[in-house]
């Protein structure tokens, strides 16, 4: 589907954005290597008709392309998270989608926020949400280094600041 279905208005330090279509945004010059942290906050606005997913990327390869290749952490407000490979057309579970006591809830209007973090280490991937580590697994056979931004899927509303990086 064209991303024109996505509506995107600035919002204090980042945008409110309403989904249409499932998409990526991204800057190139958002390109990640060696040891870092990525990052970005998301604050839910209202509940989605059916559980939908939001979060980050990492190790983006040819973006633009049809063998395209990242490292996805997502999260939905009913808290749960996802841990994925994207390679081309196809992706691959490397954590399903899993109930996670640190990853909130949405409350009765829909409402939920969450800080998602990528730390990348010599062998790893964390996963953080508000500062506490959800999960981590082991980087052998994922991308890392590459772009990394933000993956919000439809039929959403949320609030979004764009990717901060930081080197470790």
């Amino acid at each position: 589907m064209p991303v024109s279905g996505a509506k995107y208005v600035a919002s204090g330090d980042g945008w409110e954005v309403t989904t249409g279509p499932a998409h990526i945004l991204y800057a190139a010059k958002d390109v990640t290597h060696g040891n870092y942290t990525a990052s970005a906050t998301f604050d839910q606005i209202e509940a989605p008709a059916h559980p939908e997913a939001f979060g980050i990327f990492v190790g983006g390869l040819h973006i633009d392309q049809p063998n395209i290749a990242y490292t996805y952490f997502v999260v939905r407000g009913t808290g749960e998270m996802l841990v994925k490979l994207r390679d081309g057309i196809s992706t691959k579970d490397i954590i399903p989608w899993t109930a996670n006591a640190g990853v909130p809830k949405q409350d009765a209007s829909g409402k939920a926020s969450y800080t998602l973090a990528a730390t990348v280490t010599h062998d790893s991937i964390q996963f953080s949400v508000n500062g506490k580590r959800v999960a981590a697994v082991g980087k052998t056979g994922l991308p890392t280094d590459g772009i990394a931004g933000i993956r919000v899927n439809h039929n959403l509303h949320v609030k979004v600041t764009p990717i901060s990086i930081k080197a470790q």
